[in-house]
């Protein structure tokens, strides 16, 4: 049959040749939509950052313990009213500048460490994961002037988490949801009900002593309400209120897991294409000099090894910077992402070990665990269970001792 123009009445209409490519985008928009308002994406992925930014963070804060006082106590070169003047400027929040006594600084640091071990194990994740980026920002916005890049991608994600749902697996959360503890399973969460009021306690001491600037108290007071609201409609309004405030914040932690990738996908390129630039990267001789310098070997006579050889190390100065640009075009493929995300774990692995920096390394490997797919987190995770078993059943458990009976004359 011959099509005819629309503009002719009683015939028939040619069809557009974009009506099946708009049907196709509709219907990807609406499942897109439907996955992130139903439950919380990623789950997996989530929780691998949260266990590996805090276990990361941890292992910072007890390697420089012996230094902590030199590093952002009051023995620092950059010496408190240092701090306090630089901030007044930059308005940057951290706890450490509502007093400046050594009594404080220490407290601080340890409710940092006692933070970190929370998140790691996933307890009460909504309010500890706040109190880890409090911890993370007294610290580094304290003294900025040390540390490496590892500390600017544990200061952002720090951030990032506090909005994400990041213990719905893998956590003691987790646990007692399965449980049937928790508000949503009829339980009365004292616990939680007691840690909310001491830190709101806290936040409206230290807003009416005027210790935080309008913003950041502002943003605390929310995430005080925000909380409040969750567990009043958990436990009391089962229906249409819980569906928003369960919608809501699906879309939070998807929107916090995007910008996450974002953020990742930017350190690489912005590096990959920085490192273009440079001369001795376009020659394949960049990574020639840091395998030479005293602070960068803790392995001399590995590092020195690499670097005898110039196929070695042109091969690694050109692959680092391919697959640096190359890494944000990657993950439209899931196969090639995965393939991808081991070989940047890869060659994080081999920074941290030939170049001395375990956290910078440890940060961006939990980043990266975003990019991977659920069955390889659970692989893994089934993997650390069954080790752990194992190394339950070869230890063996001491018994009580038992008391000798007297025999009965």
């Amino acid at each position: 049959m011959t099509a005819y123009s629309p503009a002719t009445s009683g015939r028939e209409s040619v069809p557009s040749p974009f009506a099946g490519l708009r049907r196709g985008t509709g219907a990807a928009i609406r499942r897109g939509i439907d996955r992130i308002t139903s439950g919380a994406i990623a789950p997996y992925q989530s929780a691998a950052i949260r266990i590996g930014l805090s276990l990361t963070w941890l292992a910072f804060l007890l390697r420089e313990w012996v230094h902590r006082n030199e590093l952002y106590g009051v023995g620092s070169p950059w010496s408190w009213s240092m701090a306090h003047e630089l901030i007044s400027t930059n308005h940057a929040f951290t706890v450490l500048m509502w007093s400046d006594s050594r009594l404080w600084f220490e407290i601080v640091y340890a409710a940092a460490m006692a933070a970190s071990v929370m998140l790691l194990l996933g307890w009460r994740t909504r309010t500890t994961s706040l109190l880890f980026m409090i911890g993370v920002l007294a610290l580094l916005n304290r003294n900025p002037y040390v540390g490496n890049a590892g500390n600017d991608v544990i200061h952002v994600l720090a951030i990032y988490l506090v909005f994400t749902r990041c213990g719905r697996v893998w956590s003691l959360d987790a646990r007692r949801a399965a449980n049937g503890r928790d508000a949503e399973g009829g339980g009365r969460d004292v616990v939680g009900i007691v840690m909310w009021v001491f830190c709101t306690a806290v936040l409206a001491l230290v807003s009416a002593l005027g210790k935080v600037d309008t913003g950041w108290a502002l943003l605390l007071w929310g995430f005080a309400v925000a909380h409040a609201a969750w567990w009043l409609v958990r436990r009391y309004a089962p229906g249409e209120p819980r569906t928003v405030m369960e919608t809501v914040g699906n879309v939070v932690h998807a929107g916090a897991l995007l910008v996450i990738a974002v953020q990742v996908c930017l350190i690489y390129s912005a590096s990959g294409w920085y490192k273009i630039q440079g001369s001795l990267w376009q020659d394949g001789t960049a990574l020639y000099y840091p395998l030479h310098v005293g602070v960068y070997t803790p392995w001399p006579a590995l590092s020195h090894a690499i670097a005898s050889s110039s196929l070695i190390i042109l091969l690694l100065t050109y692959g680092t910077v391919m697959v640096e640009v190359a890494f944000p075009f990657t993950l439209f493929n899931r196969r090639l992402r995965t393939v991808m995300v081991a070989i940047m774990m890869s060659l994080h692995a081999g920074i941290g070990i030939l170049l001395g920096l375990p956290f910078f390394s440890m940060a961006m490997i939990a980043a990266d665990a975003l990019f991977l797919p659920t069955s390889v987190l659970r692989w893994v995770g089934d993997r650390l269970v069954r080790a752990v078993t194992r190394t339950r059943a070869v230890v063996p458990t001491p018994r009580p001792a038992q008391k000798e009976t007297e025999p009965v004359n």
